[in-house]
């Protein structure tokens, strides 16, 4: 992966994976707060760069044997605390909590500065093509699990 890539995918932080976006007005509603659904774009550019980061294409794990192993989004938890608006610069925050089986806990943050304003919890299961419940392969559970979950 170039330098620019990787500064187009994030970084890690001792606080898990930290990417960095700006709100556009096409992410906004009629009062110029963000739209609630748009934080769901926010969080997946979080989750897919972290495994971008982590050195896990998509792409690639899908065609990477018979089977193919794909993330998807199980259940998701998120609390909205308070509302990002127009031209604010947000980091969105990735860590894993959990990861083996076929399924892994990753926590999210959206954050201003300092302001927390989205926590989420996302269950990720591990399915393979065929969408069938797939196990996560020992070396990617590790991958997942050498970045930390910042505190609750």
């Amino acid at each position: 992966m170039t330098d620019e890539n990787f500064l187009l995918s994030g970084q890690f932080s001792d606080a898990g994976h930290r990417l960095v976006q700006r709100v556009y007005y096409e992410d906004t509603d009629f009062s110029g707060l963000v739209y609630h659904a748009r934080y769901l774009h926010f969080l997946e550019r979080g989750r897919t760069d972290y495994l971008r980061c982590l050195g896990c294409q998509q792409s690639d794990l899908l065609a990477a044997d018979e089977e193919g192993l794909v993330f998807v989004v199980h259940r998701m938890e998120i609390d909205f605390k308070v509302p990002a608006r127009m031209d604010d610069v947000l980091t969105i925050l990735t860590a894993t909590e959990k990861a083996g089986g076929a399924k892994m806990l990753i926590n999210q943050e959206i954050r201003r500065g300092e302001t927390l304003l989205i926590a989420a919890k996302v269950v990720i299961a591990v399915i393979n093509r065929q969408g069938r419940p797939r196990r996560l392969p020992e070396a990617i559970a590790q991958k997942f699990l050498g970045v930390q979950a910042p505190p609750r």
